[in-house]
């Protein structure tokens, strides 16, 4: 016989990464909120061998260490990364002899290299002792959405085969790919982004700093600690990603573009190695002499996707990748679990203080998948330029720019659910994200033209001080005003950027189509301003 209903606020399926930090923003919003959280998983889940998506960038880190209230945990039990870093290093052993892209000291803003079973097993412990009932081992079999504003989501769950019944007046997806609501209300959606992956964790430490005894090299960053850095060794329609975990294991994947690089070619451990001997044999040296601390392997086909609709005035959302996922290139995935949360939060505050949410989840859900838009164009078709060292420095910096500038101003001044102030710098954002497609379309017109020269040299953000200066910025405290101001500086900084990369890459190579960019340059009061000193590294 199966019990009567347990009654809840918010019923939140999936206790992984993006579930759980809901489950916390919701107790720090409201201490009376009654949450549960219903994961299928056993607890607590093992270290190192868990999941991907260990590296975290600005928003995410921001949301875990600052929104949240976790800073104590990511800098004692968690590694500070030392920012992306790329290397052109196809075929090549001499690491040292090619170019870098990287930071030579840490930023201002940390981020954090995250060990998912770590951090997860800290989060169901942290979410427990803030009032959060979190089961284990729980199998939903079954959801019923309220169809009546007045009456409970209700859902059928077992847990060590007996059958329990929740109700709850929101209901929240978060258990990963799995997509339980995506599944039931037929939300999925292609994104024509076709990419595969594979990864796998190796029980050692892979310091690259140790690849080359040539102190120069060595010296260019301080400190020597490019292992702490997210680093990808990148080819012509792929990258190799190396990330450090606090265990004290690694975290080793392909991502790839199957035009270049099909699957079939590196969809098991001894295949992969296979690969790496080919297109990265430093790597494959590294690894060849550890195969047996391998602990684990895993791949995906077509790991983007998109989803029709997130959010719901029917009180019930998504969140993480039971809703839609980009591409790990800059790690965007913590990012959108905290504005996904974020919106969630303000939607369940809204509905708790009597408030109808038809039209703000709207809204939020339009805004949502534009982020998702403007940051896909960031990597779809893009693959191609990945091995290029001559374009490939100019996208990382106008990515960031972009990143930083916008996006990120938006979520570190706390204006992520302020539509109104939103809403007058409306033709700024517009302006920044069909300038952003248009870059994107232009760097990759520019590689096919490219001679793609690879000197040994390192191409240092931190030696850009306009943009260290940016990453700073999202360290200060804006009213609504300077907010304002600051997302029109975003926007003529980019243009300025914008108009540097065109002249760099034309007067290379003057045949270079440019009319798509120069339209969206032209579609605006003012035309693009001269830097008062270059923003791009030195040709």
């Amino acid at each position: 016989m199966t019990p009567p209903p347990s009654r809840h606020d918010v019923v939140i399926m999936g206790g992984g990464l993006a579930g759980l930090t809901l489950a916390l923003q919701l107790k720090r919003r409201f201490d009376d909120i009654d949450v549960i959280v219903l994961e299928r998983r056993s607890h607590p889940v093992p270290h190192a061998a868990h999941k991907v998506g260990e590296s975290s960038v600005e928003i995410g880190a921001h949301y875990f260490d600052t929104v949240l209230g976790l800073k104590t945990h990511m800098h004692g039990a968690q590694l500070r990364k030392f920012g992306f870093r790329f290397f052109f290093s196809e075929g090549r052993r001499d690491i040292d002899q090619v170019t870098e892209i990287g930071a030579s000291r840490f930023l201002s803003v940390p981020s954090y290299q995250i060990d998912r079973g770590i951090f997860e097993n800290y989060l169901a412990e942290e979410a427990t002792r803030a009032g959060v009932r979190f089961v284990d081992d729980a199998l939903v079999r079954r959801i019923e959405l309220a169809q009546d504003p007045h009456a409970l989501h209700r859902l059928e769950w077992t847990q060590d085969g007996e059958t329990r019944v929740a109700e709850a007046r929101w209901l929240v997806d978060a258990c990963g790919r799995a997509g339980l609501l995506k599944r039931k209300l037929g939300l999925a959606q292609a994104n024509a982004h076709d990419c595969n992956a594979v990864w796998f964790r190796i029980g050692a430490r892979i310091t690259i700093d140790h690849w080359s005894d040539n102190a120069e090299w060595r010296a260019r960053c301080e400190p020597q600690a490019r292992w702490l850095s997210t680093n990808h060794l990148v080819g012509t329609g792929y990258w190799v990603w190396l990330i450090p975990l606090a265990s004290g294991s690694h975290s080793v994947g392909i991502v790839a573009d199957p035009r270049q690089h099909p699957l079939e070619s590196m969809d098991s451990f001894d295949k992969a190695m296979d690969w790496f001997r080919r297109w990265q044999p430093r790597l494959y040296d590294e690894l060849d002499g550890q195969r047996h601390l391998l602990q684990d392997f895993a791949f995906f086909r077509n790991f983007s996707y998109g989803c029709k609709q997130v959010f719901s005035g029917q009180r019930w959302a998504l969140t993480g990748e039971a809703g839609l996922f980009l591409d790990p290139f800059y790690s965007p995935g913590s990012d959108f679990i905290a504005m996904s949360n974020t919106y969630i939060t303000d939607l369940i505050a809204h509905d708790r203080a009597g408030r109808s949410v038809q039209a703000r989840a709207q809204l939020y859900d339009q805004i949502y998948h534009s982020f998702y838009e403007s940051t896909l164009a960031l990597y779809r078709d893009q693959y191609a330029l990945f091995g290029d060292p001559e374009v490939l420095p100019a996208k990382v910096i106008w990515d960031y720019t972009y990143y930083w500038g916008v996006l990120s101003q938006i979520f570190f001044q706390q204006r992520l659910t302020d539509l109104a102030l939103l809403g007058t710098v409306r033709e700024e954002l517009q302006h920044c994200q069909r300038l952003n497609v248009a870059m994107q379309d232009f760097l990759r017109a520019w590689s096919a033209k490219s001679a793609k020269r690879n000197p040994a040299v390192m191409r240092d953000q931190a030696a850009l001080p306009w943009f260290a200066e940016l990453n700073r910025s999202l360290n200060d405290r804006l009213d609504d005003e300077a907010f304002k101001a600051r997302l029109r500086a975003s926007t003529t900084q980019l243009r300025a950027l914008a108009g540097e990369i065109l002249q760099r890459a034309c007067a290379e190579h003057p045949g270079l189509d440019n009319d798509a960019l120069r339209t969206v340059l032209a579609d605006h009061a003012q035309p693009p301003p001269a830097p008062a000193a270059p923003m791009l590294f030195a040709a």
